[in-house]
């Protein structure tokens, strides 16, 4: 499965890796592609990772999904 979340909050190249580490350690996430330009993630995970585990991943590493 893919997943695209809007994510407000980035400011530089740290923010980028520090959501893509926090989306990572989710469990069943095989892939996580963090695009600061675009205020975006895009994650490659099984059924395990729900759409709530990610938007929690993202608000606990400081950002906020845009709806």
């Amino acid at each position: 499965m893919k997943t695209v979340l809007q994510v407000e909050g980035m400011s530089c190249e740290h923010c980028v890796k520090h959501l893509t580490e926090a989306l990572e350690g989710v469990a069943g996430v095989k892939s996580a592609s963090v695009s600061l330009k675009k205020k975006r993630a895009e994650v490659k995970h099984g059924d395990e990772a729900t759409l709530d585990a990610l938007k929690t991943a993202v608000v606990s590493a400081g950002f906020t999904v845009v709806e």
